[in-house]
């Protein structure tokens, strides 16, 4: 299958990354190339959404580990959500990316969310 990516602004400073297909070495571009042009944006948060990613290489992955170091210059953060097997089983073999968060699901990225602006004197989203 093709390599898909969509882009979503969530909310202000944070971005929705979704590919969809697989991520190697013929489609690695499109990822990468979607990936800029949400960063010149200047996320605060970019989250990655794989639940319809249904393969990842080493070309894959070092997009994702570029992805980390930019946002890490700027302070922002870098998440994934839902994870599919295939996927999860990469992760957990190269432990490419261990100081990244994974949510099972966005209702749990944004429980965590909720909890982070709580946290720091926010009001949470179920209080609005």
């Amino acid at each position: 299958m093709a390599l898909r990516v969509t882009s979503v602004l969530k909310k202000p400073g944070v971005f929705v990354v979704a590919p969809v297909g697989s991520i190697d070495t013929a489609s690695h571009r499109i990822l990468e190339e979607k990936v800029e042009s949400v960063l010149q944006q200047q996320p605060d948060l970019l989250i990655f959404d794989l639940e319809f990613t249904d393969y990842i290489n080493s070309m894959g992955i070092r997009v994702l580990v570029k992805t980390k170091k930019a946002l890490q210059a700027r302070n922002a953060k870098l998440v994934f959500i839902n994870l599919q097997p295939p996927i999860r089983k990469v992760f957990d073999i190269l432990n490419a990316l261990p100081s990244l968060q994974v949510f099972a699901s966005v209702a749990e990225l944004d429980a965590y969310l909720d909890a982070m602006q709580a946290a720091a004197g926010g009001t949470p989203k179920a209080d609005r």
